[in-house]
């Protein structure tokens, strides 16, 4: 099979093409499970997960919860942090562990939509027009610096994160599942960024803020990752693909058998709703945050081992479903308040059912 028909949209071998648009980078990861069970609970796997993952990656317990929550509920995650700790590390160790596609794109000031998605390209040997897919059609997409591109490619996103595919030309190219964006931004620098807008905001199930590591962390960090050895050659050494994406697509749909009693479903409903009341936001969540809020507690409780969801599922989800989909007034922002401060407040203010 020539390059040319890999990108065909009758072609179903897409993820075995490796593309190079401007402005983008794209390492192919994809191994077959090593000693899978073949039946184990969803919390097993997450303990394995977890245990394979802490192999490379050092600490940011709440990341790697909320990445692996999003995953299982098809969501997608947007990560506050500065540079250099260790996002692209992360995705490139849970693509491996998941058995599933990395991609990565650096976004910057000049990336055009097409860059992302693909474009036609004219085959000279066949004389007509051919779909040449891009960097999105993977598994993983770490989007770095995503808030350095204007806003018409913010909007390429806005049908892949929700409709997993891509239309072009009036023709949708269904992208392979699971599919998980986890877009980056620096919080600190703000020259030469663009601000996303609230219906790409909205778009990620979570968003994390990656601190610093604690002081054990980092010598533990120090200790693993400056002995000049190749990324690559230790993914494949010493972290064990644990499961696949055919493995990964059964649980998410068995996850959405977990119970939500209507007690809860409305303690989350008062949340969401109390958002829009709140008098330091002038702007509160969307439905979507709702069903996030539904969606994620589900999946935690499987984490936890039950067929039932508790406010305390909950509660745990609340900063990094809600932090992104609400906005502080300007007074609020003049005495320092944080959102994340306000959230809490909030939450104590609502009764929890019983």
């Amino acid at each position: 099979m020539n390059l040319e028909d890999a990108h065909d949209p009758h072609c179903s071998q897409l993820l075995n093409v490796q593309i190079t648009p401007p402005k983008q980078e794209k390492t192919i990861l994809s191994f077959a499970p090593s000693d899978t069970p073949k039946t184990r609970t969803t919390k097993e796997l997450f303990e394995t997960l977890q245990k394979e993952i802490a192999k490379i990656f050092v600490g940011q317990d709440e990341l790697v919860l909320s990445t692996l929550i999003a995953l299982f509920s098809s969501g997608h995650v947007l990560i506050e942090s500065v540079p250099g700790l260790g996002k692209t590390l992360f995705v490139r160790t849970l693509g491996r562990i998941l058995g599933c596609q990395f991609g990565r794109i650096q976004f910057t000031a000049d990336l055009m939509p097409s860059d992302i998605t693909g474009a036609p390209i004219f085959d000279m040997k066949q004389q007509e027009f051919r779909f040449r897919a891009g960097p999105v059609f993977t598994q993983f997409l770490l989007a770095d610096e995503i808030n350095r591109s204007p806003a018409k490619t913010h909007a390429a996103l806005l049908e892949i994160m929700q409709e997993f595919r891509v239309t072009v030309d009036g023709v949708s190219h269904n992208l392979v599942r699971p599919f998980l964006v986890l877009a980056t931004q620096n919080p600190i620098e703000s020259e030469g960024t663009y601000n996303l807008p609230e219906a790409q905001l909205d778009r990620f199930m979570f968003k994390t803020t990656v601190e610093y590591p604690t002081e054990s962390e980092e010598a533990s960090i120090l200790m693993q990752h400056s002995m000049q050895q190749d990324l690559g050659q230790r993914l494949e050494n010493e972290v064990n693909c644990v499961t696949g994406p055919e493995e990964i697509l059964a649980i998410t749909r068995n996850n959405s058998n977990v119970r939500i009693e209507m007690p809860l479903v409305q303690y989350i409903n008062r949340i969401v709703r109390q958002t829009r009341k709140w008098p330091t936001f002038y702007l509160g969540a969307s439905p979507r945050a709702g069903i996030a809020l539904m969606q994620g507690a589900r999946t935690l409780a499987a984490f936890r081992g039950r067929d039932y969801a508790i406010p305390d599922d909950v509660a745990e989800l609340v900063l990094p479903a809600l932090r992104h989909r609400v906005s502080l007034t300007a007074e609020a922002e003049v005495e320092g308040m944080k959102v994340d401060e306000q959230l809490q407040q909030m939450l104590k203010t609502i009764e929890v059912p019983r």
